[in-house]
């Protein structure tokens, strides 16, 4: 059964041009991009996005760097897509992350890792609700479902 994952490009690798690239590597694994927009993100959805982390000593610059400039948020789908997701995007601590990963390629520091991913089907779901309406998502085969 496929799952869906909430994925937000960061504005550091929208603003390095990396948006292709990321997408790329995701399709590759032969994961499906199943909803998709840049946005300027407002405060109260970063808020939101963070609140795990309120109170610690990161949030505030995190918050102040997701609102620098655009991103692009994305649910991904596939079978094991969270799993398949952190394995692509790496480590959260690019020096820590794996040769070829996203975060090992792109990444700067734990802040400014390029991407961001949720860690479970649950915060999948509740991230991509600060996001997306239902009638944004779509419904579609794509060439790996046939090797399924």
């Amino acid at each position: 059964m496929a799952e869906k994952a909430f994925v937000m490009i960061k504005p550091n690798a929208v603003k390095r041009g990396l948006i292709g690239e990321i997408i790329k590597r995701y399709e590759q694994k032969g994961l499906k991009v199943v909803a998709m927009k840049m946005i300027k993100m407002k405060k109260a959805q970063a808020e939101e996005l963070y609140k795990v982390h309120q109170g610690k000593d990161f949030y505030q610059p995190l918050i102040e760097f997701i609102l620098s400039g655009p991103v692009v948020v994305m649910i991904i789908e596939g079978p094991r897509v969270i799993e398949a997701v952190r394995s692509i995007n790496g480590e959260t601590d690019p020096l820590k992350a794996q040769a070829g990963s996203i975060r090992g390629e792109f990444g700067i520091s734990v802040r400014k890792n390029i991407v961001h991913a949720s860690d479970s089907i649950q915060s999948a779901e509740q991230e991509w609700k600060i996001f997306f309406e239902e009638n944004e998502i779509f419904e579609y085969l794509c060439g790996f479902e046939n090797e399924l």
